[in-house]
């Protein structure tokens, strides 16, 4: 079976200073994946190249059988990836329901999935129908974040990708966000999660890889995470 993304070996740099050095992943059609680690591991660098928003420098980068390493930025999320970028980045001064349709796409022709649309954002997260008429800059850090993944999946993406799903927020807050993922993935939404929350992960997603200094030093299901105390410890510091 083709993977829907497939990252073999990629390197990456900020000028002189090499950040990623043969990462390489995959996420199946309906998997939930997560990058785990430290801060500073690369996490967030993988997510850039993902999203042509750093060049890849060795490597490649292949979504839905096509090569995107060489791609724009634009023409990337055109092909159905969707991100929920780390510290929300609403618009500010555009209302909720502004900041929604400012970047949304129709489905892709010949997708199978219900398409997202305002009413069906609405109806997953009725708060922001309830403050669809505030700006952005009102909005508390969790409506923030689900501003977020409505505005990401107003794009209708094939995959959503959330850099700190739940960072900063309260615990019935990052519950919630838990839950609405969860209901994302029963749908059958392809996802790649980053977020310190390992418990949560554990429960959530399909597989893990764990990345230490610009490499993947371990990847595995749930219970081989579990099982796994050394892993949990020395790289993610549970």
């Amino acid at each position: 079976m083709t993977a829907l993304l497939d990252v073999h070996d990629i390197h990456a740099s900020y000028g002189r200073a090499q950040a990623l050095f043969g990462v390489s992943f995959q996420v199946q059609q309906g998997q939930v994946v997560t990058l785990l680690g430290r801060n500073g591991m690369g996490r967030s660098t993988t997510i850039k190249c993902l999203f042509g928003l750093l060049p890849v420098g060795h490597g490649q980068i292949a979504f839905g059988g096509q090569i995107t390493s060489a791609l724009p930025s634009y023409s990337i999320a055109r092909l159905g990836l969707g991100l929920v970028p780390e510290g929300r980045q609403v618009f500010p001064n555009l209302t909720v329901e502004e900041n929604l349709v400012a970047t949304a796409r129709p489905q892709a022709a010949g997708a199978s999935a219900q398409p997202w649309t305002l009413q069906r954002v609405y109806q997953f997260f009725p708060r922001l129908k309830e403050r669809r008429t505030n700006l952005g800059a009102q909005l508390s850090g969790g409506e923030q974040q689900m501003l977020a993944i409505g505005r990401a999946l107003m794009t209708n993406p094939r995959l959503l990708v959330l850099d700190e799903a739940t960072e900063g927020l309260a615990p019935l807050i990052r519950a919630e966000i838990w839950q609405s993922l969860t209901a994302l993935k029963a749908e059958g939404l392809s996802q790649i999660v980053i977020d310190k929350n390992v418990g949560a992960l554990l429960e959530f997603a399909d597989r893990h890889y764990v990345l230490e200094k610009g490499r993947v030093v371990w990847d595995g299901n749930s219970d081989d995470l579990r099982a796994d105390p050394r892993v949990m410890h020395q790289y993610l510091g549970v």
